[in-house]
Protein backbone atom coordinates (compact mmCIF):
# COMPACT_ATOMS: atom_id res chain seq x y z
CA UNK A 1 0.00 0.00 0.00
CA UNK A 2 2.85 2.71 0.98
CA UNK A 3 4.66 1.49 -2.57
CA UNK A 4 1.55 2.50 -4.74
CA UNK A 5 1.34 5.76 -2.49
CA UNK A 6 5.04 6.46 -3.52
CA UNK A 7 4.11 6.05 -7.05
CA UNK A 8 1.06 8.29 -7.43
CA UNK A 9 1.34 11.74 -9.21
CA UNK A 10 0.84 14.56 -6.91
CA UNK A 11 -2.03 16.26 -8.23
CA UNK A 12 -0.72 20.61 -9.02
CA UNK A 13 -3.44 23.39 -9.22
CA UNK A 14 -4.37 25.10 -11.99
CA UNK A 15 -2.73 27.95 -11.04
CA UNK A 16 0.49 26.39 -10.73
CA UNK A 17 0.06 24.74 -14.16
CA UNK A 18 -1.06 28.13 -15.86
CA UNK A 19 1.82 30.02 -14.48
CA UNK A 20 4.39 26.90 -15.15
CA UNK A 21 2.61 27.82 -18.99
CA UNK A 22 3.54 31.30 -18.91
CA UNK A 23 7.16 31.13 -17.45
CA UNK A 24 7.62 28.64 -20.30
CA UNK A 25 6.29 31.00 -22.90
CA UNK A 26 8.07 33.85 -21.29
CA UNK A 27 11.35 32.36 -21.70
CA UNK A 28 11.11 31.05 -25.49
CA UNK A 29 9.80 34.73 -26.35
CA UNK A 30 12.96 35.82 -24.60
CA UNK A 31 14.84 33.07 -26.56
CA UNK A 32 13.49 34.66 -29.80
CA UNK A 33 13.79 38.49 -28.97
CA UNK A 34 17.39 37.55 -27.96
CA UNK A 35 18.18 35.79 -31.05
CA UNK A 36 17.13 38.75 -33.30
CA UNK A 37 18.94 41.06 -31.59
CA UNK A 38 21.94 38.88 -31.81
CA UNK A 39 21.47 38.71 -35.52
CA UNK A 40 20.80 42.10 -36.23
CA UNK A 41 24.11 42.94 -34.45
CA UNK A 42 26.16 40.77 -35.71
CA UNK A 43 24.61 41.28 -39.34
CA UNK A 44 27.53 42.25 -41.35
CA UNK A 45 25.72 45.00 -43.55
CA UNK A 46 22.83 45.76 -45.24
CA UNK A 47 21.22 42.33 -45.64
CA UNK A 48 19.63 43.57 -49.29
CA UNK A 49 21.31 45.73 -51.71
CA UNK A 50 19.57 47.44 -53.88
CA UNK A 51 19.97 48.14 -58.06
CA UNK A 52 23.84 49.43 -58.17
CA UNK A 53 24.18 50.01 -54.67
CA UNK A 54 25.99 47.59 -52.50
CA UNK A 55 28.00 47.46 -49.12
CA UNK A 56 31.00 45.34 -49.88
CA UNK A 57 32.78 45.50 -46.34
CA UNK A 58 31.84 47.31 -43.08
CA UNK A 59 34.15 47.90 -40.02
CA UNK A 60 33.39 48.74 -36.78
CA UNK A 61 35.73 51.52 -35.43
CA UNK A 62 33.91 52.66 -31.72
CA UNK A 63 31.13 51.44 -30.50
CA UNK A 64 28.94 53.69 -32.85
CA UNK A 65 31.55 54.37 -36.08
CA UNK A 66 31.66 52.39 -38.64
CA UNK A 67 33.95 52.28 -41.82
CA UNK A 68 32.10 51.28 -44.77
CA UNK A 69 33.04 50.32 -48.00
CA UNK A 70 30.44 50.83 -50.84
CA UNK A 71 30.17 50.33 -54.50
CA UNK A 72 27.88 52.87 -56.62
CA UNK A 73 27.97 51.72 -60.12
CA UNK A 74 31.24 51.60 -61.34
CA UNK A 75 32.86 53.98 -58.24
CA UNK A 76 33.88 52.66 -55.12
CA UNK A 77 33.28 55.03 -51.74
CA UNK A 78 35.10 54.59 -48.52
CA UNK A 79 32.33 56.32 -45.83
CA UNK A 80 32.63 56.86 -42.21
CA UNK A 81 29.33 56.41 -41.04
CA UNK A 82 28.74 57.53 -36.97
CA UNK A 83 25.97 58.42 -35.26
CA UNK A 84 23.32 60.89 -37.23
CA UNK A 85 26.69 61.42 -40.25
CA UNK A 86 28.12 59.80 -42.81
CA UNK A 87 31.39 61.72 -44.52
CA UNK A 88 33.05 60.60 -47.44
CA UNK A 89 36.87 59.45 -46.95
CA UNK A 90 37.64 58.24 -50.19
CA UNK A 91 36.62 57.76 -53.40
CA UNK A 92 38.34 55.72 -56.47
CA UNK A 93 37.16 53.48 -59.15
CA UNK A 94 35.74 50.08 -58.76
CA UNK A 95 38.12 47.07 -59.13
CA UNK A 96 37.78 44.86 -61.95
CA UNK A 97 37.49 42.09 -60.00
CA UNK A 98 35.28 43.26 -57.09
CA UNK A 99 32.93 40.54 -57.16
CA UNK A 100 35.28 37.80 -57.58
CA UNK A 101 37.71 38.28 -54.35
CA UNK A 102 35.49 36.86 -51.17
CA UNK A 103 38.16 35.28 -49.50
CA UNK A 104 40.10 38.45 -47.79
CA UNK A 105 42.95 39.02 -50.31
CA UNK A 106 40.83 41.97 -51.39
CA UNK A 107 40.95 43.05 -48.20
CA UNK A 108 44.28 43.76 -47.65
CA UNK A 109 44.39 46.78 -50.09
CA UNK A 110 41.55 48.70 -48.62
CA UNK A 111 43.42 48.19 -45.09
CA UNK A 112 46.70 50.01 -46.58
CA UNK A 113 44.28 52.76 -47.90
CA UNK A 114 42.45 52.99 -44.62
CA UNK A 115 45.81 52.85 -42.88
CA UNK A 116 47.39 55.62 -45.29
CA UNK A 117 44.32 57.88 -44.85
CA UNK A 118 44.69 57.62 -41.44
CA UNK A 119 48.24 58.67 -41.21
CA UNK A 120 47.66 61.48 -43.87
CA UNK A 121 45.08 63.23 -41.76
CA UNK A 122 47.56 62.97 -38.63
CA UNK A 123 44.66 60.96 -36.56
CA UNK A 124 46.74 58.50 -33.67
CA UNK A 125 45.40 55.92 -31.46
Amino acid sequence: MAADQATMPISASPLAGTLQMLFGLGIVLAAIAGTAWLLRRLAPGQVGSAGNLHVVAAVAVGPKERVVLVDVGETRLVLGVAQGQVTLLHEMPRPANAGLAQNGSAAMPFVDKLKELIASRGVSK
